[in-house]
C-alpha cells in the first residue's frame, strides 16, 4: 500500500481532557473556547499573515484516540442509535482508513505568547485537549457554504435538552466557563442508546468533574467537583 507521511503542525488546547462530553460536531456550542498552539517548527508569524481577515477556519486534525491498523467499511453512527450500519464514508465516524477529522471554527483572535509564539484563539471547536492538527485553512463563505445542501440521515442537529444546574454548583466553575458547560450539557453527552434515569454520568470539563443524570428529557447536574 502506498503511504505518505504528514506533519503535525499544531495542537489544540481545550477544556476536554477526555472524549466523553465533546460536542459531536463543531459549532454546536459556540461558547466553547480553545487555543491552537503551533509546534516549534511552525511558530512563524509570517505563516499567519493575512489570516486576520477571515472570520472562520477549517481545522484538519487527527482522531488521535482512534488510530488502528485495520478498518471496517461500515460503522454504527450514534445518530442512528448505534443500531444501524452505514458506510464509513457516509459518516463522520473517527474509525476510518485514515483517522482524519475536519472542523469549522470561528477565529476569535490571533495572539503572541512569550513562550509559545503566535497562537490562534478559536470558538466552537469539537476537539479534545492535545489533539494533533495537520493543517489550517481559511473558511470561504462563497465556496464552503451551500444553501441547497442535503444532510442525509442527519438533516439537522438534534434538539437541545433542558439543563437544571443549581446555582451553588455552577458557581464552582470560573464564570467564563459556565455558559459553555451549559451548552455542552444541552447537547446530551450520553450515548444515544442509553436511557437509564437512575444512572449518574461523569465528564471532565475545565479541570472539574461534572456529574449528571437525565430523566424525561431533562438533564440534572448532581455535582461539580
Amino acid at each position: 500500500m502506498e503511504q505518505h507521511s504528514i506533519k503535525v503542525i499544531a495542537r489544540i488546547r481545550s477544556d476536554f481532557p477526555e472524549k466523553f462530553g465533546i460536542p459531536r460536531q463543531s459549532g454546536l456550542v459556540p461558547q466553547l473556547r480553545a487555543t491552537v498552539v503551533f509546534e516549534p517548527e511552525f511558530r512563524s508569524a509570517d505563516a499567519l499573515r493575512g489570516l486576520e481577515g477571515f472570520s472562520h477556519l477549517w481545522l484538519i486534525w487527527q482522531f488521535s484516540l482512534a488510530v488502528r491498523e485495520d478498518w471496517s467499511p461500515t460503522v454504527r453512527p450514534p445518530r442512528l442509535g448505534g443500531n444501524e450500519r452505514m458506510g464509513v464514508f457516509a459518516t463522520r465516524s473517527p474509525f476510518r482508513p485514515n483517522p482524519i477529522g475536519l472542523s469549522s471554527v470561528k477565529l476569535e483572535g490571533i495572539g503572541q505568547d512569550a513562550a509559545l509564539g503566535p497562537v490562534l484563539y478559536v470558538s466552537g471547536a469539537d476537539l479534545m485537549d492535545g489533539t494533533p492538527i495537520y493543517d489550517i485553512k481559511p473558511y470561504l463563505p462563497y465556496a464552503d457554504s451551500h444553501a441547497d445542501a442535503v444532510g442525509g440521515f442527519a438533516p439537522s442537529p438534534k434538539a437541545a435538552i433542558a439543563v437544571d444546574c443549581p446555582a451553588e454548583l455552577l458557581c464552582r466553575l470560573p464564570q467564563e466557563r459556565r455558559e459553555a458547560l451549559l451548552g455542552v450539557l444541552a447537547q446530551d453527552p450520553r450515548p444515544p442508546y442509553q436511557d437509564d434515569p437512575a444512572r449518574i454520568y461523569g465528564m471532565r470539563f475545565a479541570d472539574h468533574e461534572i456529574k449528571f443524570r437525565v430523566e424525561q428529557g431533562r438533564l440534572y447536574v448532581t455535582e461539580i467537583e
